[in-house]
């Protein structure tokens, strides 16, 4: 009769007196402590195609998903994020007109955030544009190319951003992230054509 470990984590070792089975014996244990540790694949989907019959996630088991670097937890009911990796800034190219660094807030940038298990993207830096048409439409999309889709929302997500009062009736504007990973902002006019608009410490729940 196989025996625990004492640890307490229920991995079943074989005793003295079952019968000899040098595979099933290193099987046993090697299945054990790994969904003990951080399991790693390459993404959500490949962990959903791996992890199913008799490999089915147990509550407390982790991973570690490649494509976004971040870690899992199984909470028993669902996957959990717990953190995500480096989260290194990336920079967002801009459309036709906008420039980089307005009002000297640096480069406009996102990465990707993890906030008490919730995936966030936090933006920084601001652009500029030194004219508008002289009847601006009521809104301009940011950037040029969309955003991955690793950090786009699950739905819009509509906050209010910074802007310049210098050739501006208002200091705040409308800013949409869509779900196509294209940052919209509203509320340009005839008297509203602000030289720069702000982003730091923009932040959105994926």
């Amino acid at each position: 009769m196989p025996i625990t470990d004492d640890y307490g984590q229920g991995i079943n070792i074989a005793s003295l007196t079952d019968a000899p089975d040098a595979g099933k014996l290193a099987k046993d244990i090697t299945n054990a402590l790994a969904q003990r540790g951080t399991l790693r694949y390459a993404s959500a989907s490949a962990r959903s195609a791996t992890l199913t019959g008799a490999a089915a996630p147990v509550e407390g088991m982790q991973t570690w998903l490649q494509d976004v670097n971040r870690l899992d937890v199984y909470d028993g009911s669902g996957w959990v994020a717990v953190s995500t990796g480096a989260s290194a800034w990336t920079t967002i190219s801009l459309a036709s007109g906008f420039t980089q660094n307005g009002n000297s807030n640096g480069t406009l940038q996102y990465r990707l955030l993890n906030i008490s298990g919730e995936e966030s993207l936090q933006f920084r830096g601001a652009v500029g544009r030194s004219s508008y048409p002289s009847s601006p439409p009521s809104s301009y999309v940011i950037n040029s190319t969309a955003l991955p889709s690793a950090v786009r929302p699950a739905t819009l997500r509509t906050v209010v951003i910074p802007c310049s009062d210098v050739s501006s009736d208002r200091i705040t504007l409308k800013l949409d992230v869509r779900t196509d990973g294209y940052l919209e902002v509203f509320g340009f006019s005839s008297g509203v054509k602000p030289p720069w608009i702000g982003f730091n410490g923009t932040v959105v729940s994926l």
